[in-house]
């Protein structure tokens, strides 16, 4: 099969290209490298690569793909504020983009949605969490009006190897193994009480292989473990002391995934424990 990724350099992109690679896959990548959370280190010598823009990906030639990752987003709630028209741009038309190539090429699309946005709830909590849903309403566009094979894989707090660990693309458990790390207090922003479905990106790469290889159209399934954990209860984990900071604009005070669905459908469930991830990591780096 042939595959195309779309922020195939960041943190989930990169993971996924290596993923689908060991699958026998034929990968290509398409990333301008903009992101924080993009590095040119994590190239697959196996993969294909095209350093560009998403926006002006049918200005290219390709090969027949099979299925299309659609991962590039200028991501984050923080950062959208600072920029909102380069998020919108590219969160909006990127995804328009991609689905048009899907149109000409008969191939079908993997879109990267979020959890900030399940069930229409904080729309408007920040440009990047409208950008994403604006993204699963040109999907379904597509699909109903030019039957291009659609599908929304909605993520939850993702972590692992390459998440970012510093500035305002830093995963929250990035951040927390980085200050650790460091003998530094833990950054808890407001009262610690926001929950979080914290997912392994292991889990999640498993998940979209699973939605890839298959016509599951106009679904929207969720990657998810089904448990939350606030960020108080995280950093009791790692232990040590900790300092709060006021609260950030646009955050949402809970996401809890639904798997249900992914589960029933495909069979796919997340298989990695939180506490067992960081008791790991503690004995590795303490």
């Amino acid at each position: 099969m042939n595959a195309l990724v779309t922020g195939g350099l960041g943190f989930i992109g990169s993971n996924l290209v290596d993923y689908l690679v060991s699958q026998d896959q034929n990968v290509f990548v398409w990333d301008d490298l903009s992101s924080d959370s993009a590095s040119p280190d994590y190239m697959n010598p196996k993969a294909t690569y095209v350093i560009a823009d998403v926006r002006r990906i049918n200005e290219a030639k390709h090969p027949k793909y099979d299925v299309i990752y659609h991962l590039a987003a200028h991501a984050r709630i923080q950062p959208s504020f600072e920029d909102p028209l380069e998020c919108l741009s590219n969160d909006i038309m990127g995804v328009a983009a991609v689905c048009d190539l899907a149109r000409k090429q008969g191939t079908r699309v993997v879109y990267s949605s979020t959890s900030s946005s399940i069930g229409g709830a904080n729309v408007f909590g920040s440009p990047y969490t409208f950008a994403k849903t604006q993204g699963e309403e040109i999907c379904k566009m597509y699909n109903v009006i030019y039957g291009v094979s659609t599908v929304t894989a909605t993520f939850f707090n993702v972590y692992g190897p390459r998440q970012p660990i510093t500035g305002e693309w830093a995963t929250v458990i990035g951040l927390f193994e980085e200050l650790t790390k460091q003998g530094k207090p833990l950054t808890i922003v407001g009262n610690g009480e926001q929950k979080r479905d914290f997912t392994h990106i292991d889990d999640i790469v498993s998940g979209l292989f699973e939605l890839g290889w298959k016509d599951w159209t106009r679904q929207q399934f969720n990657l998810g473990t089904g448990t939350n954990y606030s960020i108080n209860q995280l950093a009791a984990m790692f232990g040590g002391k900790s300092v709060r900071i006021p609260c950030r604009k646009g955050d949402v005070m809970e996401t809890l995934a639904d798997p249900y669905l992914m589960h029933h459908t495909t069979g796919w469930q997340a298989k990695q424990s939180l506490p067992a991830y960081i008791e790991d990591w503690k004995a590795a780096n303490m």
